[in-house]
């Protein structure tokens, strides 16, 4: 019995890819969930104390895009397009909570505090890269379309 090196390749690299996707995908699902749980810290109240402009409308609209996006990307269900919005959100919330404070704050607490966005920022940009891998959603249906 010959092993092919390259299905040993795609098999890690497969596994590899679901971590990310469930890294990313459970956070902003959570925080999706948790901007309408939490209205005061985490959603209109929060975006309201940041300076985002009609937080009664962003909150929950920026809520229900992580939500919806977060369960796409955990399910590697149209994985690319879910991460755009995605990136949209990430890129401002680095701009609002920690680029627009730096001089405020110092680059190492910024650092500090940017840890998390840059990490989700970086999850996003490998998945556009790379899509949803070969157990997802998306795999299953490009099996089922090419019978």
């Amino acid at each position: 019995m010959v092993i092919d090196p390259s299905s040993l390749w795609t098999a890690r690299t497969g596994k590899a890819v679901v971590l990310i996707r469930v890294l990313a995908g459970w956070v902003f699902l959570s925080e999706g969930i948790q901007k309408f749980l939490f209205p005061d810290a985490l959603g209109v109240g929060r975006f309201t104390k940041i300076g985002i402009p009609w937080p009664h409308v962003l909150a929950p609209f920026v809520g229900a895009v992580e939500i919806v996006c977060g369960t796409l990307v955990l399910l590697g269900l149209m994985t690319r397009f879910a991460v755009v919005p995605l990136l949209g959100v990430i890129t401002v919330a680095l701009y609002s909570t920690k680029i627009a404070t730096f001089a405020k704050a110092g680059l190492w607490s910024t650092l500090h505090e940017a840890r998390k966005d840059v990490s989700m920022l970086l999850a996003l940009i490998f998945l556009l890269l790379v899509g949803g891998g070969n157990w997802s959603l998306d795999a299953v249906l490009r099996v089922r379309q090419s019978e």
